[in-house]
């Protein structure tokens, strides 16, 4: 069969968007994990994090799925909510949407721009759940866990964990940890086999550069270190305002090794939080491949053409290298 694709990216975080609502196309769950293993390999001549897949919906505008790079699927992907809602967005003609997504129905908003001539979209990341088990995460005697050490992870480190839905495991360093391999080792760690995050995790070291501006590195769970993940770029942002780094309802910018993001954080009158993770939706290419459901690696793109929109992206990602030159990586 015949599949039309666009190759898309979120700070660097980039996916393989397939419209299976309008395209006719019909996947089964089998389809989908093959179809991202196969087409997301680097090897290959496609290659990405992961995988967007567009649905219809019968409670929202559209319906996201998006699985990675390694067959498993997500239930959200920040950088990839603002991508699929931009094509969404364009699609029905809209500036403002609705997605359904694994666990809720999430506004998308078209924004002002964050970089000249970089087409940006605003995302809501709900619900924000502290409680270990949501993770889940497994600690003797602890429900939630906010700037503490954990021994069986590390002696010298604090963590704070929240799910986004997407679990999260965000630690607060300075750059001797940012140099270090102890973010990698940890990460291995807990998205192995293991008793305290049997499902796996998101592990992101963050930086505070300094008021309204902090740097964050994130190990994502099924992928590996990426340029950004905009779930866990959200998480960081809502912790360093809990801890005193940043305030709520304060714009905050977010570097990262792809570029960087906006983000907001909100408290609701009972409590609970949400943020608006704001940042770049970059369109790279159209493609059309051949491929064979049932044989998925003998695949063939018959035709790609490229967009014209990574240059500016490709400004703004400089300007951000030199500041992470000179204030992260010094």
């Amino acid at each position: 069969m015949e599949i039309q694709l666009i190759k898309c990216h979120g700070s660097g975080n980039d996916f393989l968007l397939i419209d299976e609502w309008t395209n006719g196309y019909s996947f089964t769950e089998e389809d989908r994990r093959n179809l991202s293993v196969t087409l997301c390999d680097r090897e290959s001549s496609l290659g990405a994090d992961g995988i967007l897949f567009v649905l219809e919906s019968k409670k929202a505008d559209a319906k996201m799925r998006i699985f990675n790079s390694d067959g498993s699927e997500a239930s959200m992907c920040g950088n990839g909510l603002r991508c699929l809602g931009r094509y969404v967005c364009e699609l029905l003609n809209k500036d403002e949407i609705v997605v359904e997504t694994m666990k809720a129905d999430l506004k998308v908003t078209k924004d002002e721009e964050l970089y000249s001539e970089v087409p940006t979209y605003r995302v809501e990341i709900s619900p924000v759940l502290f409680d270990l088990e949501s993770l889940p995460m497994h600690l003797e005697g602890k429900n939630t866990l906010l700037n503490e050490k954990v021994p069986k992870l590390s002696e010298t480190i604090s963590f704070s964990a929240v799910a986004v839905p997407n679990p999260h495991l965000i630690a607060i360093v300075g750059k001797e940890q940012i140099a270090s391999d102890e973010q990698k080792q940890i990460a291995e760690y807990l998205n192995g086999p293991n008793p305290v995050c049997p499902d796996g995790v998101n592990v992101s070291f963050v930086h505070s550069i300094e008021p309204g501006k902090i740097y964050v590195r994130t190990f994502e769970r099924g992928v590996g270190f990426t340029n950004a993940c905009g779930t866990a770029m959200s998480a960081s942002t809502l912790i360093s305002c809990l801890l005193g780094y940043n305030k709520l309802e304060e714009v905050v910018e977010v570097y990262n090794n792809g570029g960087k993001v906006r983000c907001e954080t909100h408290k609701k009158a009972n409590g609970d939080y949400w943020i608006d993770l704001i940042g770049n939706a970059t369109y790279l290419y159209d493609a059309s491949v051949e491929i064979s459901l049932e044989h998925p690696a003998s695949f063939r793109v018959a035709e790609k053409k490229e967009r014209d929109e990574q240059e500016q992206y490709d400004k703004l990602g400089r300007e951000v290298k030199g500041l992470l030159q000179t204030t992260v990586f010094a």
